[in-house]
Formats: C-alpha cells, sequence, structure tokens
C-alpha cells in the first residue's frame, strides 16, 4: 500500500504544477491523490484513517473550483469589455509562455489577449488594453484559487501519508 501512498504523493505535486500550467487539470489530480491516499489506508500520527467525510468535501469542493477556473476569466474579461478573443488570446499567450517560464508565462499571457483583442476582434489599443488587463486579473484569480485549493489537498494527503 505504500506504492498507492506514493503515487498518491506524485499526483499531489503534479496537481500543484498544473494549478498554475495550463492544460494540466489541477485540482482533479490532487483529488485522486486524496482518494489514493483513502484507498492506500494512510493514516495520520494518531492512528487516524482519512474520513471519507472529507474526501466527499474536498471532492464538492474541487468540482466548484475547476468550473470556477473557466468561469472567473471569462468574467473579468466580459466586465473589461473584452470578448471571447482576449482570453482565447491569453491562453494562447500562456501556452508560448511556458517555453520562458514564469515570465513568458504572464508576459505571454497579457500579449496574446492583448494582440487577439487588437487584431482579431479588431478593437482600439485602449479597449483592448482594458480586456488584457480583466483577462490577466482573471488568470491570477482562477490559478490562485486553484493554487490554494491543491495546496489544501497535498496538505491532506502528505499529512495522512507521512
Amino acid at each position: 500500500m505504500e506504492v498507492l501512498g506514493i503515487i498518491a504523493l506524485i499526483l499531489g505535486l503534479v496537481g500543484l504544477i498544473g494549478s498554475i500550467v495550463p492544460g494540466i487539470p489541477g485540482p482533479p489530480l490532487a483529488w485522486f491523490g486524496m482518494l489514493l491516499t483513502y484507498y492506500a489506508g494512510c493514516v495520520n500520527w494518531a492512528e487516524d484513517p482519512m474520513p471519507a467525510k472529507l474526501l466527499i468535501i474536498w471532492f464538492v469542493i474541487m468540482v466548484v473550483v475547476t468550473v470556477l477556473d473557466f468561469v472567473i476569466p471569462a468574467y473579468f474579461t466580459k466586465i473589461t469589455g473584452g470578448s471571447k478573443w482576449a482570453a482565447r488570446g491569453a491562453i494562447v499567450g500562456l501556452i508560448v509562455g511556458l517555453i520562458f517560464p514564469p515570465v513568458g508565462i504572464i508576459l505571454g499571457g497579457l500579449a496574446g489577449a492583448f494582440l487577439f483583442e487588437l487584431l482579431i476582434a479588431d478593437k482600439c489599443v485602449w479597449a483592448s488594453f482594458k480586456a488584457t488587463i480583466g483577462a490577466f486579473l482573471g488568470f491570477l484569480c482562477g490559478t490562485g484559487i486553484k493554487l490554494v485549493t491543491t495546496a489544501v489537498m497535498m496538505y491532506y494527503i502528505a499529512f495522512y501519508f507521512i
């Protein structure tokens, strides 16, 4: 059963990375790490196993956070006057920016949102800039929520495994 615990730790770590890197589902991976910890029968320092209620609560939280990760950036982009192109440009820029982490991720997202809004959505420079700020703030909020959630799940994995 120790192998399951090690795999759970790896899933938690990959989940933390996935909370920042686009395309890797961070919170679901961390939750699967919790699930493996539960099935491995890992216990904490007081020899108590992970309760099923904890697993269910964190499943609900993981689903809500995963849905919010799609809603928050779109909302922030919309309230700053941006179109769907700003959000798409931010994602493309983030992926291209992975070549030069971490600065490339941030600057790539900003540049992608700005250029897509300016060139494809055919908006003026100021409107494109406002949409870029909205897309960036949405990305930061979504990433922050995912990171905090995944970090807490990683804590539970480590708490019950180590």
